[in-house]
């Protein structure tokens, strides 16, 4: 492994193959405490809910857009973050966004209006949100590659452990410092994100073969093209009786013999590789979105996202609203995100055994964590909603831990995509994001019952379950498509090669030849 300075007055890991460790590793604990202080806190946030309906004379469907928003715009921005991240570094833009998260925290600690913590904690925060957590696992995937299931999945667990950690030590403090207070300690606890920003070096994968040496390459296929262009010129001058130099009879006949396929071969080299500099990667390759695979898997994303941030929100007031104390309910949020914990190390296992199908095993989880979300409305007292809770989160860790590295996966864009993949499929999240604890909220203003909410959740991951079925018969009939596509365009690649001369030198020769044996012809 060789190192080489970025722009940024950072360390660049070179490679020449996916390292499945090395400082990946370092980049892997990053990650894990990434997801501690963005969606662990994001999850834990229900614990305020009770205090701000109080402190705010609000409805649960106005408390409940706080989240929204801070999801929506975590989501909604996306893109932003992978255009950042390709321009300027991983690391700087998670630094930025460690730096957005506690303003808005500390911020929101001193809100006197629902509509204050709307810009603080939506707005705010959840751009820093953004910027934290999307650049973080979209680098941990390129230093994994056979380990990279277990390895994202076992890091993800951060924010589990710190759902079940801050659910009760947040009540517990509030009852001694207040919400606010409590608020405030929270924000500054997330700066460390700023931290763990500065561990993400880049990774560069290059083939074997050092820099210089292609620089001296280069050189002589220049070398080699003057070469050429001389000897024909030469040539050319014959007719007129000028003989220069580089004229093939001053040049002995096994060096011509020998500079002919290296001229050839040289100036293709020369055309491929000024071809290729011409290329710009695109900041955001968009191009994806002609994937029908990749549309499927978004949309499965699109209707999962109702699913996964309504539950941990309502499950503390829904224990409340059946006559459990707020203790006994917060054990019901920790024990959740335990099940959590052991659901994404579970599916990391799973998922990295070979040779096996991801995505199916993708859909079965899907489709049992709709069970568990019907399972909810069910239930009437403490260890019911404990059954309940922990099945959930069982089933949620093994989705919402895999979601989005299966992006990297050939049935959906593959490794070499996955960055923009990222970006556009967390956007398109960000609809739903936006809507899912509204709706939610709005189904429990109506009933006055909290189970209701469980039902906008269910009704989403069964429409997930659907879309997420059709990802594979869509990359499967595209790759069959785009197969034919390229036999059709090598064959005719091919008879285009058989018109064309082998060697223009050696065609050139032949044709000037054959001009001065009739110049010397006599009449």
């Amino acid at each position: 492994m060789t190192q080489k300075k970025s722009k940024l007055c950072s360390r660049a890991n070179v490679y020449t193959q996916v390292p499945d460790g090395g400082w990946g590793w370092a980049v892997a604990v990053s990650f894990f405490f990434v997801e501690v202080f963005t969606y662990g806190i994001i999850k834990s946030f229900g614990v305020f809910f009770n205090d701000l309906m109080d402190s705010f004379d609000e409805s649960n469907s106005k408390i409940s857009w706080i989240v929204s928003i801070c999801v929506f715009v975590l989501t909604f921005t996306a893109p932003l973050s992978t255009v950042l991240s390709n321009r300027f570094g991983h690391r700087l833009v998670v630094m930025v966004g460690g730096l957005l998260v506690t303003t808005g925290m500390v911020m929101a600690s001193f809100s006197q209006a629902v509509y204050h913590m709307y810009i603080t904690v939506g707005i705010i925060s959840g751009l820093g949100y953004c910027f934290s957590f999307l650049p973080t696992v979209t680098i941990l995937s390129q230093y994994f590659d056979r380990r990279r299931s277990v390895v994202t999945a076992v890091a993800s667990t951060g924010e589990c452990f710190a759902v079940f950690a801050f659910a009760p030590a947040i009540t517990a403090l509030k009852e001694s410092i207040g919400w606010r207070n409590s608020l405030l300690f929270v924000g500054l606890l997330q700066l460390n994100i700023v931290v763990c920003g500065s561990l993400l070096r880049p990774i560069i994968i290059r083939a074997p073969g050092s820099p210089k040496t292609t620089t001296q390459e280069n050189r002589k296929e220049v070398q080699y093209m003057l070469e050429n262009e001389k000897t024909r010129t030469s040539i050319d001058s014959i007719d007129s009786g000028v003989e220069l130099t580089t004229s093939p009879k001053n040049v002995p006949s096994q060096m011509n013999v020998e500079l002919e396929p290296k001229a050839d071969i040289q100036q293709n080299l020369v055309n491929t590789n000024s071809r290729q500099s011409c290329k710009k990667v695109p900041l955001l390759d968009f191009s994806i979105l002609k994937e029908k695979s990749f549309i499927c898997y978004a949309l499965f994303g699109l209707f999962a996202t109702l699913g996964f941030f309504a539950p941990p929100l309502y499950i503390i007031p829904l224990g409340i609203s059946l006559g459990i104390d707020q203790d006994r309910s917060a054990f019901l949020l920790s024990a959740m995100a335990i099940a959590e914990v052991f659901g994404r190390i579970g599916a990391g296992l799973v998922l990295n055994k070979e040779p096996i199908r991801k995505i199916y095993i993708e859909l079965i989880c899907v489709i049992l964590l709709t069970v568990s979300l019907f399972a909810f409305t069910f239930a009437t007292e403490f260890w019911g909603l404990m059954s309940c809770s922990i099945f959930f989160g069982f089933m949620v860790g093994t989705v919402g831990g895999t979601h989005i590295p299966l992006l990297a996966e050939e049935d959906v864009v593959g490794i070499e995509r996955m960055s923009s993949a990222a970006g556009v499929y967390v956007f398109i999240q960000s609809i739903s994001g936006l809507a899912g604890p509204p709706l939610a909220g709005l189904l429990v203003d109506q009933s006055k019952i909290y189970s209701r909410a469980f039902y906008s959740c269910a009704a989403g991951m069964t429409m997930a379950a659907m879309c997420l079925a059709l990802v594979r018969p869509c990359k499967k009939g595209l790759c069959q498509r785009r197969h034919s596509e390229e036999t059709k365009a090598e064959i005719h690649h091919r008879k285009a090669l058989q018109d064309i001369p082998e060697d223009f030198l050696e065609m050139d020769l032949g044709k000037n030849e054959h001009r001065v044996h009739m110049q010397t012809e006599p009449v």
